[in-house]
């Protein structure tokens, strides 16, 4: 990721190749980060989310898919939008960000931007029409060291028509990043009575950005399934909660033959996951 302060608005006089939009901010935790982003927005009074002729529209981030990354995950994400103008779009800029104010760097938790300009076509039918595509290289060990900033960004887009006209919208769209999970579970003994107890232990991970690392997910909510054997579906037995460290502990009556597995429902800030399935043969 890349960071300046935005050029200043050009005259319209001038060719379209003199006109400069700030080029990616970096993750928040880096020194000067949202300079960029806030440094486009402050050219003229803060509108509440708009400015300017372009509109923007029909943004998707990801695929329409939550971003997740693991500790050291390197991930290419695209933005594909619409951008609209009467007067044309010379240039486009595209940030993920995080905060209340998209026009203060104090506000600003998180901002996120690419490391070339977004790649804008004009339709071949609709004069004024352009289709984008913004690339994200996103490094979740260097670009989201600070685990607070998974969950909820806004997608701010802004641009210049070729007249020189600056125009943006902070909250175009909301993606979410999301912190990569992990999960186990280990079932004891492996063969059993029928009617006797089976005790299933494992534990709830979630990547750790700060240390490059998984760490334990306590307090969350795992269910404890089971499939019999010979069966293509799993129903829930119960709902156990993640103790210290992410630590799962349960006991279940053996009744026939089959697999056991945890499951974790995504929440806002972390992935789901679903651990592998441990047979047990019950006699």
């Amino acid at each position: 990721m890349r960071t300046h302060a935005a050029a200043a608005v050009v005259s319209s006089a001038l060719v379209v190749s003199a006109l400069a939009l700030p080029a990616a901010a970096q993750a928040a935790e880096r020194q000067g980060a949202p300079a960029g982003l806030g440094a486009f927005t402050a050219k003229t009074a803060h509108p509440d989310t708009s400015l300017g002729d372009i509109t923007f529209s029909k943004a998707v981030v990801n695929g329409g898919q939550d971003i997740v990354l693991g500790a050291t995950t390197k991930k290419t994400v695209t933005v594909t939008y619409t951008a609209t103008s009467s007067s044309g779009v010379a240039l486009t800029q595209a940030f993920l960000w995080q905060g209340t104010d998209s026009s203060s760097t104090d506000t600003i938790t998180g901002s996120l931007g690419t490391d070339t300009d977004p790649a804008c076509t004009e339709s071949t039918t609709r004069t004024g029409v352009y289709s984008c595509t913004a690339v994200f290289h996103i490094a979740a060990a260097s670009d989201l060291k600070h685990n607070g900033v998974a969950g909820t960004w806004k997608v701010f887009l802004g641009g210049y028509d070729l007249y020189a006209n600056a125009s943006y919208n902070d909250d175009v769209t909301t993606a979410r990043i999301k912190e990569a999970s992990q999960l186990t579970l280990a079932a004891t003994p492996k063969s059993v009575k029928k009617g006797r107890t089976i005790t299933v232990t494992g534990r709830l991970q979630h990547a750790d950005w700060n240390h490059g690392t998984y760490a334990g997910h306590p307090g969350q909510k795992v269910l404890l399934q089971y499939r019999k054997r010979g069966s293509h579906t799993y129903s829930t037995l119960k709902t156990v909660t993640s103790g210290t460290g992410g630590a799962l502990k349960t006991t279940t009556t053996a009744t026939a033959a089959g697999y056991y597995r945890f499951s974790f429902a995504a929440d806002a800030t972390t992935a789901a996951a679903t651990s592998a399935g441990a047979y047990v043969d019950v006699r």
